[in-house]
């Protein structure tokens, strides 16, 4: 063997075996135990990024892992390829998003290949290919059938010069982050999905996720955010109407002082009809960008609608505000606002000077004082009439049973969840598969017509979606009569809510999904990826495997049985970013370095679930490791054949690498299958080369230790150097390729110490250190520990009045 390391002829070799040899393509094999590792997908952004190259290597890590175990791996990739920034790269580069997006999928395919990523590419899908989003169409209309979409008017960030829909996220000081332009809040006809049908089990089926991190759960189901309240009407003085309000604290109700409601509401926009005050208020409020993240620290804003509610159970009118911390979109856009015991009514009430009335005190002594901060904790109630002296809990029920028995309310179970708006107003996505007839009505398109394909050879203007500029596109015919194509999108969310479904299956023309390979692979063993999709993504991606399931396409509850949420990569302590200018380029790293090098260095360098800190002096560290470990290799083979390992011959030396060695498989196996500590397997192998590259070159037996240590170092890094280890298992006499070859195991005689090192103390304190026989008994161990020199110096004219013996670990002289 060439005894210097050349990582690119290395990896290339190792690379051309593996594709001649189609090693990672699988097929469903029934009487084989399966493991389906899957990595978030990428964007096809035009290059990899180093966090693309830490979650890759870490999912190829366990894939690699689990290959070994004997399972049926798959590893499949693909690519998450519509959404804007294909538009605005277009837009810039005078080309069709199309053509921007299959260039940049065809570069970072290279440069995942590059990486030695054992993905089974027969399975690639790209999700804005028509052969794609056609059973994402298909399944919508189905849905739609079932009653679980439907259309109606919705309130959105709107950017008037862009002409779209904006999240809050692009809202920057009020402004669109591309335009400028100053934000509406608008209503526009949105498409949703009925996710709030499936509230109760997205839920309780978190308890079914034992592998999930708990603080991923827990975002989930404070995302889902599930109340049990009441819900209430306050009748309008003067009107057959009422304001109806949800509130999980009906024990204040007595503190009510005024109703707030949103800009948006009817009664709002009533109110503005013929007061200019009220309707330059509104105004302002459509052109603020009012996330519910913003609501507690924002100035708290309002107007007086001239209008009175009647408190429910006193009969008291109370005043009816608009307030710019009320937002439509969650429950009816109306709540009954108790200053005294909300720490956000009570802002409002300090600034508009209305009143703040106690109606909970604080257990036990404690005091309050209502003039700096509301008291929002439970306790008991006071100035609440018939319902004094409760407790909040008691007076939930007691209240609530009063509105009930009246007609008034009733207890009701609320979600923070809202139903999923899938339409968007940009190009570069799914075609919603919806038409408009010439009444007015609208129909799913009929499945023979399906897909309906996005045009991909378009001009783009930056502001107005082609599709929606061109009015001879949405023509068609419906049962030979006109009708208007869907000229909205799919929000991207839904194209990666279920490829990890369709990797099953992506050949399949005739079904969204094949049920008995959907059924074979399904759900995802390991699914690893960013916390920053810990809530929609995979929340979207939990609805939508239920979506299938109930459609009879899949048997399981859940998409994903085990998440590993990886750290970020950073540098100088901050997050990698062009706008930091603190990159580093993989490409530049793979050709200086070579593939191995960066992957070794991304899982040594932190566990995964952690931050890893980029480090120059790291990166080269992990380099000069896997030359010592191949020089090593090659200065054994060039030694000629080891001779057989005889355990019963060794020296203490050789004994020791021996031991050393099934040490080292026992650790690393369990940092591989269950704590996914791959940095501290790396180090134990390590040490493991340390021990072996101080074996005496004349030990009889040097040559059979070091021939099994090299060989188990091989293929415990195999999943994390696979290109290196696939030339060394060769070096090392082996005929089968070592991606092919199963996971060592721990031989237990081997782990057997004819000595222990025990810790000797005195009084409590360590005095002395020795090596004793693993066998001796504890009489033998105290007169050895009696026998230690500096030992004796504590004992000598004492009196020994007791002695402590732990097996294998210490003795303990207890004199005085």
């Amino acid at each position: 063997m060439d005894a210097q390391y050349r990582p690119d002829q290395v990896e290339r070799e190792a690379q051309e075996y593996w594709e001649n040899q189609e090693t990672f393509k699988v097929t469903e094999q029934p009487g084989k135990e399966k493991f389906y590792c899957l990595s978030m997908f990428p964007y096809p952004s035009g290059r990899l990024h180093m966090g693309h190259v830490r979650n890759y290597t870490i999912g190829d890590v366990i894939s690699r892992y689990q290959r070994m175990q004997g399972k049926n791996v798959m590893q499949p990739m693909g690519w998450d390829a519509f959404g804007l920034p294909a538009e605005n790269a277009a837009v810039k580069n005078q080309s069709a998003p199309a053509h921007w997006t299959y260039e940049n999928i065809d570069y970072m395919k290279r440069q995942l290949r590059q990486l030695g990523f054992g993905y089974d590419w027969s399975r690639e899908l790209a999700t804005c290919r028509p052969e794609y989003y056609r059973w994402e169409q298909w399944f919508f209309t189905r849905l739609y059938e079932k009653g679980l979409v439907y259309k109606k008017m919705s309130t959105v960030n709107w950017d008037p010069v862009d002409q779209t829909v904006l999240a809050n996220e692009q809202v920057i000081d009020g402004r669109g982050w591309r335009s400028g332009a100053l934000v509406e809040r608008k209503d526009i006809p949105q498409w949703f999905v009925k996710i709030t049908a499936y509230a109760d089990q997205l839920l309780e089926d978190l308890d079914q996720l034992d592998g999930w991190p708990e603080q991923v759960k827990t975002m989930q189901r404070n995302w889902i955010g599930r109340s049990e309240g009441v819900q209430l009407d306050f009748a309008l003085r003067d009107s057959d109407d009422a304001l109806s309000v949800y509130t999980t604290r009906p024990d204040t109700l007595m503190g009510v002082s005024y109703v707030a409601v949103a800009a948006q509401h009817p009664v709002a926009r009533l109110a503005a009809r013929d007061n200019a005050d009220i309707a330059a208020f509104i105004d302002e409020c459509t052109h603020t960008k009012v996330a519910e993240a913003d609501l507690a620290t924002m100035e708290k804003k309002g107007v007086f609608t001239g209008r009175y509610a009647l408190h429910p159970i006193s009969g008291e009118e109370v005043p009816v505000w608009i307030a710019n911390f009320v937002l439509m979109d969650y429950g009816s856009g109306a709540v009954m606002a108790v200053p005294a015991h909300d720490q956000r009514d009570f802002e409002f009430a300090r600034k508009y000077d209305l009143p703040i009335r106690q109606v909970i005190e604080p257990a036990g002594d404690a005091t309050i004082d209502l003039t700096k901060e509301a008291f929002t904790v439970k306790g008991k109630l006071v100035n609440s009439g018939e319902f004094d002296g409760l407790t909040s809990e008691a007076a939930f029920d007691a209240i609530a049973a009063w509105l009930s028995e009246r007609g008034l309310g009733e207890k009701k179970v609320n979600y923070r969840l809202r139903d999923w708006g899938v339409s968007r107003q940009r190009y570069w996505g799914a075609p919603i598969p919806m038409l408009t007839l010439e009444d007015g009505s609208q129909v799913p398109v009929p499945e023979d017509q399906l897909p309906v394909v996005l045009p991909e050879d378009v001009e783009m203007d930056g502001v107005t979606s082609p599709i929606k500029a061109d009015p001879e596109w949405a023509k068609t015919e419906y049962n030979g009569q006109p009708a208007l194509r869907e000229t909205d999108t799919f929000d991207t969310f839904m194209e990666s809510s279920w490829y990890f479904a369709r990797f099953a299956s992506p050949d399949s023309d005739q079904a969204m999904l094949d049920p008995a390979a959907a059924n074979y692979w399904l759900p995802v063993d390991q699914y690893v990826g960013g916390i920053e999709h810990a809530i929609l993504h995979l929340l979207y991606s939990r609805f939508f495997h239920k979506l299938m399931r109930d459609a009879g396409l899949l048997d399981s509850d859940e998409p994903f049985k085990r998440l590993l949420c990886q750290g970020m990569v950073l540098k100088d302590g901050a997050k990698m970013s062009k706008s930091k200018g603190n990159t580093v380029d993989p490409q530049q790293m793979i050709e200086q370095y070579g593939a191995d090098t960066v992957r070794l260095f991304m899982m040594f360098a932190a566990p995964p679930e952690q931050s890893l800190e980029w480090n120059d002096a790291g990166v080269e560290g992990a380099h000069r490791f896997i030359k010592r470990l191949w020089r090593m290799v090659a200065e054994h083979v060039e030694d000629g054949a080891a001779p057989a390992l005889d355990a019963n011959t060794l020296s203490a030396d050789a004994k020791a690498v021996h031991r050393k060695t099934h040490e080292t498989i026992q650790k690393v196996s369990d940092d591989f299958s269950r704590r996914y500590t791959f940095n501290t397997a790396i180090a134990a192998v390590m040490e493991l080369i340390n021990d072996t590259g101080r074996l005496a070159a004349d030990d009889p037996q040097a040559g059979a230790v070091r021939q099994e240590a090299l060989e188990a170092a091989v293929l415990l890094l195999s999943p994390i150097i696979p290109h290196a280890s696939h030339q060394l298992w060769r070096a090392l006499g082996h005929d089968d390729a070592v991606i092919d070859a199963v996971w060592p195991e721990v031989d237990e005689s081997a782990l057997v110490k004819d000595s222990v090192e025990l810790v000797v103390q005195v009084n409590g304190k360590v005095r002395a250190k020795l090596e004793a026989p693993a066998d001796a008994d504890n009489a033998a161990l105290e007169t050895l520990a009696m026998a230690e020199e500096n030992v004796r110096k504590f004992i000598d004219g004492k009196t020994v009045r007791k002695v402590i013996v732990v097996p294998g670990k210490l003795v303990n002289l207890v004199v005085n």
